[in-house]
């Protein structure tokens, strides 16, 4: 081993070893922005308040995102000579509650808990890896997310950070591509291509100056997997790219992230801030002679930066638009150089790969389709969070065992995944795998790892008008294609949910999506029609009632929908009458309330306000004449 790099290592090792061993109660609390959203820094405080109060010396630690985003804040506490236990929805109250009955006394508060963590039993709380939403999860990726501080790279290397890189180092840069080849890893960005011969084409191009990207420019609505990862476990991307430098023969990169992830570029600055005062990055890195230096550029929050070229652009100081391909970037990249880009849950698998061999990264997954793939959960589902999964599990494991199925036990309706570029995969092939080939044989991708679970409430044609809306207002406008042909798509589809459109208008965009698909400039325009076909493909009964019918069966599209009072039910409370924003109910107390149609808004106020035991307002699926009323 590096000598430099074991003196580092023994170091780490024995600082954890003293944090573990602290006589001290530990505290630690889950501090990535979903936890911070849900109130964490308010636990936090609760925390030192009442341990304080008490006379406890508590330490109290800030680590990253453990995935479990349904049951935020998250702490773990481990108490000397007891297990760690884990609690979910940790409220300023409930930290004072802890502290009173577990930390100064002998009581775990059971019914808090989400699962003990280490060695051991507490009894009537079981195993956290035993819970049914992490038991079927193999976290490889995730592995150190949520049980390290991300801001200390002692706690990364006591746990087999940058031994990836000093095996790197040792082998030689083909020894590196050879290995990331073996593993069989795929870009897990979106398309899937092959991340060895990326590098292959890059390595092999003319230049001795190479560029190496890291496109953490995550814009996909409902995902959050390369956010969480960078803010639980920084050094793990750095070491990937560090190592993915060396392989290429490059000695600068850079990381791409988009300004709204104020906490992942925080940590970022930190992690690389620390990884240059250990000699693992600048000049010499572990005085192997490697030269190799990180860059980090703020994006603005365009999602067309997520397209290489456009992102290449950003770096360069010009507006971020994509251009014509070949030459590729691999070829001609940043600056006219060959540059390699590789989002950030792909660089830290090849830490993983370099660190366990790729042997051990192989054996999850399919054939074509190796290793495990973080997700983002969410939608209409119990248990929404981050996950990661071997690939080739089923969109039924995914929901329902990970998951816990759906809301209020409502029937699903589809499932969508790739995010803006992706498709909607009805309930009827909840069976399909996870992986590459299969979801693409569905009609949609793997994408990023955005995955939105619908229910019977969802409309599929508001549903592929929001991500059509959403692609129209990204596009660049570099090529009339997307430019004019979404904002055409888009205006169709708006006619659908307000009962203009026609049964020919469903047929004219598949027209329109075929030639926006076919001569788009980049793969925002080439895949931006992929949720409207694949919701007309398996959900087209539900777009022909918009048309011949002028219903909306999921009763969502406001001018196809109606709400009336049943006379049956309705006890004269006057609660539907005081929310009307537009006075549109009549009626006095104790007696029959009436919708007048003529004036409803159908803003759904009434529905809300009707007290529960008499649920007299209802929605219909379709327009009410005064008379119908």
């Amino acid at each position: 081993m590096n000598r430099a790099f074991a003196n580092l290592r023994h170091r780490a090792c024995r600082r954890w070893e003293a944090f573990q061993g602290d006589p001290r109660p530990r505290i630690l609390v889950g501090t990535a922005t979903c936890g911070r959203s849900a109130g964490a820094m308010e636990a936090w405080n609760a925390f030192r308040q009442a341990s304080d109060a008490r006379g406890l010396d508590a330490m109290l630690v800030e680590v990253g995102c453990l995935g479990l985003c349904y049951a935020e804040p998250i702490i773990a506490i481990a108490k000397p000579g007891m297990p760690m236990v884990c609690y979910g929805q940790v409220t300023p109250k409930r930290a004072a509650e802890l502290v009173e009955r577990y930390l100064g006394g002998n009581d775990p508060a059971a019914e808090y808990a989400l699962g003990t963590v280490s060695k051991g039993r507490v009894d009537g709380i079981p195993p956290l890896f035993d819970s049914p939403v992490l038991k079927p999860q193999v976290r490889r990726t995730l592995r150190r997310c949520g049980w390290i501080d991300p801001t200390d790279i002692d706690h990364y290397l006591a746990h087999d950070g940058y031994a990836g890189l000093v095996r790197a180092l040792d082998a030689g840069p083909e020894t590196v591509i050879a290995q990331v080849q073996a593993a069989g890893l795929r870009g897990r960005g979106g398309a899937g291509f092959p991340t060895w011969r990326k590098w292959r084409l890059c390595r092999d191009a003319p230049g001795e100056e190479k560029y190496l990207v890291c496109n953490a420019d995550e814009g996909d609505p409902g995902a959050f997997m390369n956010r969480s990862l960078l803010e639980s476990d920084p050094h793990a991307v750095l070491e990937g790219m560090i190592i993915g430098g060396y392989a290429l023969g490059a000695h600068n990169g850079y990381i791409y992230c988009r300004a709204e992830y104020p906490l992942a570029l925080e940590r970022l600055r930190t992690a690389l801030g620390q990884a240059e005062q250990y000699g693992l990055l600048g000049d010499d890195v572990l005085g192997s002679g490697l030269s190799f230096r990180i860059t980090i550029k703020e994006g603005a929050g365009a999602f067309v930066c997520g397209e290489e070229t456009a992102l290449i652009g950003s770096i360069e100081g010009r507006r971020g638009m994509p251009r014509p391909r070949p030459p590729f970037p691999a070829v001609a990249g940043l600056w006219g150089k060959p540059t390699i880009i590789n989002n950030v849950e792909t660089l830290a698998s090849v830490a993983l790969i370099l660190q366990d061999g790729p042997e051990r990264f192989a054996q999850y997954g399919t054939e074509q389709s190796k290793g495990t793939k973080t997700f983002s959960l969410v939608g209409q589902v119990r248990r929404p969070g981050l996950v990661e999964v071997p690939l080739g599990i089923t969109l039924r494991e995914m929901i329902f065992d990970i998951g816990g199925g759906l809301i209020d036990g409502r029937p699903l309706k589809a499932v969508q995944t790739g995010g803006p570029s992706g498709g909607c995969i009805p309930a009827a092939l909840l069976d399909t795998p996870v992986d590459y080939e299969s979801l693409k044989a569905a009609g949609s991708i793997m994408g990023s790892g955005g995955m939105v679970v619908m229910d019977d409430t969802t409309c599929m044609v508001d549903f592929a008008r929001y991500f059509l809306d959403f692609a129209q207002q990204e596009s660049c406008g570099a090529c009339p294609p997307c430019r004019l042909g979404t904002k055409q798509m888009l205006d169709v589809l708006t006619d659908l949910t307000e009962g203009k459109g026609s049964l020919e208008d469903i047929d004219l965009m598949g027209d329109l999506a075929a030639g926006v698909m076919r001569a788009s400039l980049c793969g925002l325009g080439q895949t931006a029609p992929n949720p409207v076909l694949t919701a007309i493909h398996y959900f087209r009964e539900e777009y022909e009632a918009h048309t011949s019918q002028k219903q909306c069966p999921a009763g969502v599209c406001r001018e196809l929908i109606a709400f009336r009072i049943d006379p049956e039910r309705c006890i004269g409370c006057a609660a539907c009458k005081r929310a009307c924003p537009v006075d549109a109910i009549s009626g006095r107390p104790k007696e029959v309330h009436r919708i007048d149609q003529a004036i409803c808004t159908r803003c759904g106020a009434c529905l809300e306000a009707c007290p529960p035991k008499a649920s007299a307002v209802e929605r219909i699926p379709g327009r009410l004449t005064p008379m119908d009323a």
